[in-house]
């Protein structure tokens, strides 16, 4: 049981770190010069990447409440 706990608390780590790298990439190209069409499709990317954060680390508390001071 001890083992399964700790794969459910390494794979919710790893959801919010790929969460928190696709949002610092949506970030990234809203900064490059790509014209107002593709700002506005970048700035729903953000707010799509900013939930998967959010739900990530929600998930993660559930698991574990103590491990969210690691993570961010």
């Amino acid at each position: 049981m001890f083992e399964f706990y700790r794969l459910e608390v390494a794979k919710a780590r790893q959801g919010v770190k790929r969460a928190e790298n696709s949002l610092k990439r949506a970030n990234e190209l809203l900064d490059e010069d790509g014209g107002v069409a593709l700002n506005l499709a970048m700035c729903g990317r953000i707010r799509a990447e900013q939930r998967r954060v959010i739900d990530a680390r929600e998930r993660l508390t559930k698991i574990d409440p103590n491990s969210t001071d690691n993570v961010g």
